[in-house]
């Protein structure tokens, strides 16, 4: 093959070098059934144009959020980005060294880097914020694992409210180190519930604000209790547009921060990438996963920026790392904090006011449905409805009708309760003619 230019006898003197006697040894560690025992089913090969209409036709399958109402959040957000965001991350001054290992000819990256964490140490109101991570779910998973090094305890306790694919992630991690994880049931309101499964052994307790029904809570007292007990908080924010309005997780008393920061600069994009904001009280600084940029002073005295408080075992001794996480989302991030610089402060408070009216304004209008009844008792700008028939069906309907209603729980969760919940989101992108198109489209499916 033009790609696989090996021979027979290549691979079997690879394979002979290092002890295995077939390919298929090298993957003894995946369970069979995750494995496919053919070729994949697509046409071998195919010209440029036929590939690009192939996949054009594939494309004009989905509904797209730009070309529907759209009301999906559970995790992902659609927001408004400026066309400046794009223009600027394209400029030259960021075109630099992707790893900063050389400060002097990445200067661009590392201003932008320091910048940002400064950016996300005032949104989390946090003393101290690192240079990102991948995504909200594994920035979530660090902190657990994070708690473990600073308190020498093995449990780590996850709420009822915290979305489901924070907590694989976490349990996926947790595993490989033997933390134990103990997660309550799926719940719109109980955060506090966390309380009761505190131990002599648990690291920390795991809770997202708002969480995955929209429920917002004040986690002060948790966070006392927690930590009276010796324990650390760990504060999950999945729409980090509600920092821009709700009380910070340092106000709260947070030890850990994690946070998706996709809505501000990141399109949705399928799913990602993204960017995990992640933050610590400062005497935890030495323990917090990723990069670090410091600022600093060059030999002629001029302002300069660096990576700091990292040795090179966090990158190339693993059995030594305190994180194995080595790098970010540069990009994202870069989007990120060019976009919280066009709405500096009270920009971002007004179009989180702007997100937390439109809500409520689709709140009091899907409550006037028939058998539509709300169940998240307080939210920013994502909330649940219970429908008088199964969410997922709902939804399938309205998608035909070329409207994105939401997220159904039961994509999360298959218990008989939680079958007509709707998880639904509206931003400052979603109209008043959007909220009309929704509540006509629903009462006509109900």
């Amino acid at each position: 093959m033009r790609y696989l230019p090996l021979s027979d006898t290549d691979r079997a003197s690879m394979l002979d070098t290092i002890g295995l006697k077939s390919i298929d040894d090298l993957f003894v560690d995946v369970p069979a059934p995750a494995r496919r025992d053919g070729p994949v089913d697509l046409p071998k090969y195919a010209g440029e144009m036929e590939v690009e209409a192939q996949l054009n036709a594939f494309a004009a399958e989905n509904l797209s959020p730009s070309k529907a109402p759209f009301f999906i959040g559970a995790g992902a957000y659609r927001h408004h980005i400026p066309a400046t965001v794009d223009h600027i991350i394209q400029r030259s001054e960021f075109l630099t060294s992707y790893t900063p290992y050389q400060p002097e000819i990445a200067q661009g990256t590392l201003q932008v880097l320091f910048e940002f964490q400064t950016q996300v140490a005032r949104l989390t109101g946090m003393p101290v914020a690192n240079a990102s991570l991948y995504d909200g779910s594994t920035a979530a998973a660090e902190g657990v694992l994070m708690a473990q090094r600073i308190t020498k305890r093995n449990k780590a306790v996850l709420s009822g409210g915290l979305h489901p694919h924070y907590r694989e992630t976490i349990e996926t991690l947790a595993h490989a180190v033997g933390i134990e994880t103990e997660a309550s049931a799926l719940q719109v309101d109980g955060e506090a519930e966390v309380l009761q499964h505190i131990d002599a052994n648990t690291a920390c307790v795991v809770v997202q604000t708002p969480n995955l029904f929209g429920t917002a809570t004040d986690l002060t007292e948790i966070a006392k209790a927690a930590q009276a007990a010796g324990a650390l908080l760990i504060v999950v924010v999945t729409e980090v547009m509600s920092l821009g309005l709700l009380k910070s997780p340092g106000e709260m008393g947070a030890d850990i921060v994690a946070v998706e920061g996709q809505s501000i600069g990141v399109p949705l994009s399928f799913g990602g990438p993204y960017v995990g904001l992640f933050a610590a009280k400062e005497k935890y600084l030495r323990q917090m996963p990723g990069r670090l940029c410091g600022e600093t002073v060059d030999a002629d005295g001029e302002r300069g920026f660096v990576l700091t408080l990292s040795t090179r075992e966090q990158h190339i001794r693993r059995d030594k790392a305190t994180s194995n996480i080595c790098t970010n989302s540069g990009l994202c991030a870069l989007a990120f904090s060019i976009h919280m610089s066009l709405l500096g402060q009270t920009g971002l408070n007004r179009v989180a006011k702007i997100n937390y009216a439109k809500a409520h304004t689709l709140k009091a209008e899907l409550a006037k449905v028939a058998g539509v009844e709300v169940v998240t008792p307080r939210f920013f700008n994502e909330f649940t409805v219970k429908l008088p028939k199964a969410a997922d069906g709902v939804v399938e309907a309205l998608a035909a009708k070329g409207i994105l209603a939401g997220v159904p729980v039961s994509r999360f969760d298959k218990s008989p309760e939680l079958a007509n919940h709707l998880i639904v989101a509206a931003t400052e992108t979603v109209s008043d003619a959007d909220i009309a198109a929704l509540v006509d489209a629903l009462k006509e499916v109900l």
